[in-house]
């Protein structure tokens, strides 16, 4: 997997070539398969919703310090990224790792208006950061709401800013390819064949009726790969918005005790052993009762059996509420249900 940011103007122009290259073939059999996958969907809806969200969408760009070193022009040190605002009053969604190490971060938007970031915001462990600029009536993009049921093969829009700051506010339809992919990150990501690249890291993952159902975050890489992206959920990207919004980072909870997946689990096949407490940490966990070589089974009412399944039970859950878990005792295989406060991450 690769975070898609921003390329130095020689590689670019490399990637280019090597993109055109290389991959022509494999791009028309995409198109032929987009095309199909689109068969259905009037030919005025997309036109009119790109018309919609790309006046809120955005090209960030900063000087980024790592590429000062391969170029001879500091000027073309250019890191890159994409974005969208959520409030006129200047609040813009983009990519933890878009914006980290940027020097003199700007925004630009599709009609050429161009604004200094003057505050940022950032969540590592989901790779979402908000921006602050100053301006205000924005044109804005609505998260979905987390009772919109994303749907497997359905038709979404991926906007942003791929590969060079000269192709900012393109757009690429595909479907939905996967939902609640575990891809070895703390938290599940979907899954698209929409074309994303680097640079369009940051930008919305639309559905047909203009919401936001993701920020494009990752692309698999490779010979022998077409076409396989991921994006942040939109009930992460609200949790953690919202959380950076009022307490300027994200509170987390923790059940105080360290898990190992089953082999596999650890692979993506079927398992129903749950996780493997391998050291109980804080007070609280053992008080509940909580060994070494217990079985974790669920928590919250949701079933576990990967880091990220614990991760996405937590999910909004603050430190110093008691919960509920089934745990299978190692000392004699009963399942039991056992009731923990939470402690701080």
């Amino acid at each position: 997997m690769k975070r898609l940011r921003s390329w130095s103007l020689f590689t670019m122009i490399i990637a280019l070539v090597i993109a055109v290259t290389v991959t022509a073939i494999p791009q028309q059999v995409g198109a032929v398969k987009s095309s199909s996958a689109l068969a259905n969907v009037s030919s005025n809806i997309i036109p009119n919703l790109v018309k919609q969200v790309n006046p809120a969408v955005v090209t960030i760009i900063g000087q980024d310090p790592l590429l000062l070193e391969e170029v001879e022009d500091p000027r073309d040190a250019l890191g890159f990224g994409s974005g969208f605002a959520i409030r006129s009053d200047g609040w813009i969604v983009t990519n933890a790792h878009v914006v980290n190490g940027l020097k003199a971060v700007k925004v630009i938007f599709q009609d050429g208006k161009k604004y200094d970031v003057v505050k940022s915001l950032v969540d590592e462990e989901t790779d979402i950061a908000l921006i602050k600029i100053n301006a205000k009536n924005l044109k804005t993009l609505k998260l979905a709401s987390n009772n919109t049921k994303v749907e497997l093969g359905e038709t979404v829009i991926a906007f942003g800013v791929p590969l060079q700051v000269k192709l900012r506010n393109s757009v690429s339809a595909g479907i939905v390819s996967g939902l609640d992919r575990n891809i070895d990150e703390p938290y599940r990501y979907l899954q698209t064949d929409a074309a994303i690249n680097p640079g369009n890291s940051g930008g919305p993952l639309v559905n047909l009726r203009g919401e936001v159902i993701g920020v494009n975050t990752l692309k698999a890489f490779g010979e022998d790969v077409d076409t396989l992206g991921f994006a942040v959920p939109v009930d992460t990207v609200r949790w953690v918005t919202s959380e950076l919004l009022q307490y300027s980072k994200v509170r987390r909870s923790s059940i105080g005790i360290m898990l190992e997946e089953s082999w596999a689990a650890s692979y993506g096949l079927p398992a129903k052993e749950g996780l493997t407490i391998t050291e109980v940490k804080s007070a609280n966990a053992k008080k509940a009762g909580l060994s070494k070589g217990d079985k974790l089974l669920t928590v919250n009412g949701h079933a576990v059996q990967t880091i990220v399944d614990v991760n996405e039970a937590l999910k909004g859950v603050l430190p110093g509420k008691t919960i509920k878990m089934k745990v299978k005792q190692r000392s004699n295989g009963k399942v039991v249900e056992r009731k923990v406060t939470l402690g701080k991450k």
